[in-house]
């Protein structure tokens, strides 16, 4: 029986459905890793997690199923075994779970059993659970291998650890989300080891998919809850730990402890390695957006920038008879230091074209908001051309404070295929403008310039009053509360789905919270047809919060 392993964790990034290219880079990783005894793959690796409805259909299963054999008998050959996420059907029954290959054979299959079933996640649609699985052997040591949820709770680690698992090997797709690390070591991770004495080895993968975005960060706890190894964050990482059988059972070898990013740049690197992975996966040469001189919009130019480098990001500056000199200042100065392509596009022809043709019918009317959303929507127009005609992806710029109260215009500011602020209150997106301007990214891309003192984002955008800028003298403090004080209404409402009278009882004033509960309520239906864009919060726009359109209930 060996007193010593040697097990690789390969934190990768998959891409769902590519099945040939996630089985390639297993083949990779062990080839890489010939002294191993074992190398580590997240979980449902071999398909991309997560797969959605896709995952439904047969041929796909089929497909995995075939490569699956293929990656097996690919161990007959020197090297380490496999543990290799995937989908299984077992009785007419869709699984998740993990095949451990070994010389040339499929030799164990365990099933998830914690089946997730709330915010993002809805696999009890898609999955059957397995039942409490028992360890499966390699090398004459007795391996636990839970799968994500399988963690989450206590049952399945207790029920291994009675059946004589000696460590715990657990796979995952954890999202990212504010401050989850702490909670995945210190919350789950080290309570079930030390619950069951037992070292845990915890392997999360890594990259965008649509509105998730994986952080990776894997690490290992011994049986006594200690940190033995921290992986990297936001980047693909293939790391062999080493583990010594002691008179108390298994411990993993002390090994490099990396340092995370910490907030807010972790919010900042999950806005840009999901909008990479989004640009690149769908096939898009770069992007273009909207450059306003104000925040948001210089805030995704700067994320844009890192995930893609300036030469695949455009930004245009749209003016019309409201747009300010600064503004106009602003924008450019942008573009200028990020070192993009930047095109004036005025629209005032545009918008005399719509008030003759509507002016028949607006005769003796005065101007409103009909007015103003017309000049937004000419903009998303002119963008959609642009996309249309020369390929990028069309990038929108609201924020969560305005998505959520319905300060933008469907088909126009929300016209696009990806958003890197659409979960990031106004505050939020500040606070990381600010970060950047004086640090650069771990995630940044290649080619990117570093400019001087000041940073990406000029520093006038900070300092002047937030303004749409559709009428004159527009302000948001027009029909918004002060961002400081909306930020944290909004997050009592969507996070916390906290009632009126609470907020209330909080301090804040009665009549503002009804005035933003309402809105929130009224702006769902245009919540519903806004582009995709990373989850960073409990609660994000979108399978976290599936309010109906049509209700009438109020809390207060």
């Amino acid at each position: 029986m060996a007193d010593t392993l040697k097990i690789t964790l390969a934190q990768l990034n998959q891409s769902v459905g590519d099945i040939a290219g996630n089985a390639e880079s297993v083949l990779e990783a062990r080839a890489k890793s010939p002294d191993s005894d074992l190398v580590v793959f997240p979980e449902l690796h071999l398909i991309g997690y997560p797969p959605e409805d896709l995952i439904l259909k047969p041929s796909l299963i089929e497909r995995a199923a075939a490569q699956l054999q293929t990656l097996a008998e690919a161990t007959a050959q020197p090297g380490p075994a496999l543990l290799v996420g995937s989908a299984f059907v077992l009785d007419g029954a869709l699984h998740n779970g993990v095949a451990l290959l070994d010389q040339g054979r499929v030799s164990a299959v365990r099933l998830k059993h914690e089946l997730p079933n709330y915010g993002t996640f809805d696999e009890m649609r898609l999955f059957q659970p397995g039942p409490l699985p028992e360890p499966v052997i390699l090398r004459g040591t007795m391996l636990g291998v839970p799968i994500c949820e399988d963690i989450w709770r206590p049952e399945v680690c207790r029920h291994l650890a009675d059946f004589g698992a000696e460590m715990l090997v657990c796979i995952n797709g954890s999202p990212y989300e504010i401050n989850k690390d702490a909670l995945r070591i210190e919350g789950v991770a080290k309570r079930r080891a030390v619950d069951t004495n037992l070292p845990l080895a915890y392997l999360n993968r890594v990259g965008g998919q649509d509105e998730l975005v994986f952080d990776g960060a894997s690490f290992v706890v011994n049986g006594d809850g200690a940190l033995a190894v921290q992986m990297a964050d936001w980047r693909e990482q293939v790391v062999q730990t080493n583990w010594t059988r002691t008179a108390q059972g298994w411990r993993c070898d002390r090994g490099t402890i990396e340092t995370l990013a910490t907030h807010p740049e972790d919010i900042y690197c999950a806005m840009v390695v999901s909008l990479r992975d989004y640009v690149e996966r769908n096939g898009f040469p770069g992007v273009v957006l909207g450059l306003s001189g104000g925040i948001d919009s210089a805030t995704c130019a700067a994320i844009a920038v890192d995930a893609l480098g300036p030469d695949r990001v455009w930004g245009v500056m749209m003016p019309s008879r409201f747009t300010s000199t600064e503004s106009l200042e602003d924008a450019a100065e942008c573009a200028r230091r990020l070192g993009i392509r930047y095109t004036v596009l005025p629209i005032g022809d545009g918008v005399d074209g719509f008030d003759a043709m509507l002016g028949t019918v607006f005769d003796g009317l005065a101007r409103n908001e009909a007015e103003e959303n017309l000049q937004s929507r000419i903009r998303g127009t002119a963008l959609m051309a642009l996309s249309n005609k020369f390929g990028p992806m069309v990038l929108t710029t609201g924020n969560k404070s305005e998505m959520s109260v319905g300060f933008a215009t469907i088909y126009g500011d929300m016209a696009g295929g990806y958003n890197p602020l659409k979960d990031a209150y106004k505050m939020t997106v500040r606070s990381i403008a600010q970060w950047r301007c004086g640090q650069v990214p771990r995630v940044q891309a290649e080619g990117v310039r570093q400019v001087g003192e000041g940073g990406p984002i000029p520093e006038r955008i900070f300092t002047k009053p937030p303004s749409a800028e559709l009428r004159a003298d527009q302000r948001d403090s027009d029909t918004l509360p002060p961002y400081e004080v909306l930020d944290p209404i909004l997050l009592g409402l969507v996070e916390h789905d906290k009632s009126v009278e609470q907020l209330v009882g909080e301090g804040f004033e009665r009549d503002l919270v009804q005035q933003v509960e309402r809105l929130l309520h009224r702006a769902e239906f245009k919540r519903r047809q806004a582009a995709p864009g990373v989850k960073l919060t409990a609660r994000n726009f979108g399978r976290d919060r599936r309010y109906p359109i049509t209700h009438a209930f109020r809390s207060g």
